[in-house]
């Protein structure tokens, strides 16, 4: 009888799997087209690191190196599986040449004991970790448990099925096996037991073990733990663009005459890759816990972002796919439940509002699930079908269309900060190497100004050949991209890029003061025809000090704490510069905050926060980041960007630390050349 159980067994087994995975697969069709298979080269390496690699797990070291003992414990044990369904329809098969009678056998027999014991040991850590520390971050339910207690009972079963057979056919007494340490070791504590008992505790580990494995295969397509299935292809298909490139809306005017929605409106107009991310989230709680939003106690959870999109898909698996079968039409008449709006039915839209843009939920999400995309599309919709937004970026919009800045100063005023300084304009000075960006905030805000001028100041002493836009300078746009607003940001985009190339910009080098700047115009203005080489100023700057253009000679006696700009650092990975520029200046001593680098914690003011309103929540953002800095004891705090230089100059007023220095790089970097503040 035991080979014809095990055929039906694994014939009903395998296809109840098969039909939960079809059912899946026919949902995340729903979603709209998206091409994710270009470059596979790129996808496979990142595939094979982040993956297999699992080179995101260790950021949380406990939980991760449990998951990396689980993750790789399973792959060497699915050849045992495979020979365990074997032996169900012949005993002695083993799988190829895997039997312990050769060097081969005995090796993989050595790793699969090892590994199924550190398998153990990883279920137990997670589960000390759920039962009993309960951490915050994660999603605790019953299904979780049960899952983790397969998995030790599958590992358990497996040993006890070894150890049985071997003392079952071990003539006179056990010993014990450097080959198969777990399983001679279990058949020595068997050893003296009736033939009878062996052979039912090696029937009851056999079993167990091989229809543990099946019943956790089709589990999971039901549970969080459909991410066993789904991690590796979700990281295969990833997008490979530049972090800090949002995706188009392609021919906004030809989407308005054919009525389509601008922005994400109903759960089928996200792609079918955006599916496989709701598939994957493992509910870890990373990105949650790294978000500053939700750690200042605003309504936004990525988390439950995520897991509440994927409940309200799996709610309407039904009508979903049959409405994708009908050519996603509907009768005349009422909405129906799964096409009627997300934001409010599903998504609040405070939710949407309170993200920061700041990627630090993307940067520590270990399976590569987006969520900005996701956000700022939902913007798109409430911006442009329903005109609804924070009233305060109505005046941020207004500026932008009639004076191409988010504060509606008139034009002329943008050659203001340069006053004295003989700046050439590159109308001016067409042949000039370098265009100085400047920006809206570092022409405009008084603060900025200095910034703006001390960065002239270095360029003219090192020698360089730059010259501005002067005020043909228009914003980029990002403010209105981030706010959802993709029309005026796409009509600011091609007026920039037109006028750039017009002057053979992209033949030249852009420096910029603003990351926000250095993002849009290096990552998304290549969608309009704009490829530029950006760098930002503390990059530049940086190269200037180790090419001896500039010397940096004065002492500055002071203790530093820099504060990473999400657009420079997690968007663009600059992190070492300006820190390499700031040790370049002599008595200067630089200090880390806890959250630094890709942790470090956002100012606030991105996706459009610095013209808006904070949503409500325990504390201000900006209050929680300046608070960390000044943990530091530094006596001065080195910002490289006009919007968080602005919100931590709030955070250190309402610490009523006014007193306290926030300087840029290039003002100490100046300083220290000759002096000037």
């Amino acid at each position: 009888m035991g080979p014809i159980f095990m055929a039906l067994f694994l014939v009903v087994g395998w296809g109840a799997f098969a039909y939960s995975a079809l059912r899946r697969w026919k949902l995340m069709m729903v979603g709209a087209p998206a091409d994710r298979c270009d470059q596979p080269g790129k996808r496979l390496s990142s595939a094979l690191r982040y993956a297999f690699g699992q080179l995101r797990m260790p950021r949380y070291p406990a939980s991760g190196w449990a998951h990396i003992l689980v993750f790789v414990g399973f792959l060497v044990l699915l050849l045992r599986s495979l020979m365990l369904w074997g032996r169900g329809f012949w005993e002695p098969f083993d799988l190829w040449i895997l039997g312990t009678d050769n060097g081969l056998g005995q090796a993989y027999a050595f790793l699969k004991d090892f590994f199924a014991v550190l398998v153990i040991i990883g279920a137990l850590i997670f589960l000390y970790l759920r039962a009993v520390k309960k951490l915050p971050r994660l999603t605790h339910s019953t299904e979780a448990l049960i899952i983790l207690l397969i998995i030790l009972v599958m590992m358990v079963a497996d040993i006890l099925y070894d150890g049985a057979a071997i003392a079952q056919h071990t003539e006179g007494a056990v010993a014990f096996a450097a080959y198969e340490p777990a399983g001679s070791a279990t058949a020595i504590v068997l050893d003296g037991m009736s033939d009878g008992t062996l052979g039912c505790l090696k029937h009851v580990g056999f079993w167990t073990h091989s229809a543990l494995v099946l019943i956790f295969l089709n589990l999971l397509p039901y549970s969080k733990h459909f991410h066993v299935i789904t991690a590796i292809p979700n990281v295969y298909l990833r997008s490979l663009d530049p972090p800090g490139k949002l995706p188009n809306l392609d021919d906004i005017e030809g989407m308005l005459e054919r009525e389509e929605t601008l922005g994400i409106k109903r759960i089928n107009q996200f792609s079918w890759k955006s599916i496989l991310d709701f598939y994957t989230c493992t509910e870890c709680g990373r990105c949650s816990d790294q978000c500053p939003a939700h750690t200042t106690g605003k309504k936004l959870s990525p988390k439950h972002f995520t897991t509440d999109l994927r409940n309200f898909l799996y709610k309407h698996e039904k009508d979903l796919v049959a409405a994708k079968a009908n050519g996603n039409g509907s009768d005349e008449g009422e909405v129906p439940e799964h096409d009627k709006d997300l934001v409010d039915g599903v998504i609040d839209p405070e939710v949407l509002w309170a993200c920061t843009t700041c990627r630090a939920c993307e940067e520590e999400c270990p399976v590569f699930i987006s969520y900005v995309d996701k956000i700022v599309d939902m913007r798109r919709y409430l911006v442009q079908e329903r005109s609804e937004f924070p009233n305060e970026l109505q005046a941020a919009f207004r500026g932008l269309e009639t004076n191409a800045n988010p504060w509606s100063f008139p034009a002329e005023d943008r050659t203001a900060w340069a006053e004295g300084l003989d700046v050439k304009t590159i109308a001016e000075r067409p042949e000039a190497e370098v265009l100085f960006w400047v920006g809206c905030a570092p022409a405009f805000d008084e603060r900025a100004k200095k910034v703006t001028r001390a960065t002239a100041k270095l360029m003219q002493k090192a020698g360089i050949d730059f010259a501005t836009l002067g005020t043909e300078e228009q914003c980029t746009g990002d403010v209105a991209r981030r706010a959802g607003n993709e029309f005026l940001f796409q009509m600011l985009a091609q007026a920039n890029v037109e006028l750039l190339n017009g002057y053979g910009v992209d033949k030249k080098k852009i420096v910029t003061t603003c990351p926000h700047c250095l993002n849009t115009l290096a990552n998304e203005y290549s969608d309009f025809g704009g490829n530029y080489e950006v760098i930002h100023h503390t990059t530049f700057l940086s190269e200037l000090v180790k090419q001896g253009k500039l010397k940096p000679t004065k002492p500055l006696a002071k203790k530093v704490v820099y504060h990473d700009s999400c657009y420079l650092g997690r968007y663009n990975e600059v992190y070492d510069a300006p820190r390499d520029a700031l040790r370049s200046i002599p008595g200067l001593s630089l200090v880390e905050p806890e959250a630094t680098r890709d942790r470090g914690m956002c100012c606030g003011a991105g996706g459009a926060q610095m013209f808006k309103e904070e949503e409500e929540g325990d504390e201000r953002v900006s209050n929680v980041r300046t608070q960390q800095l000044l943990d530091t004891g530094a006596d001065v705090i080195s910002s490289a960007c006009p919007f968080c230089q602005r919100m931590l100059t709030d955070g250190l007023a309402d610490k009523e630390k006014e007193e306290m220095p926030q300087l840029d790089l290039a003002e100490m970097l100046l300083e220290s050349i000759d002096g000037e503040a």
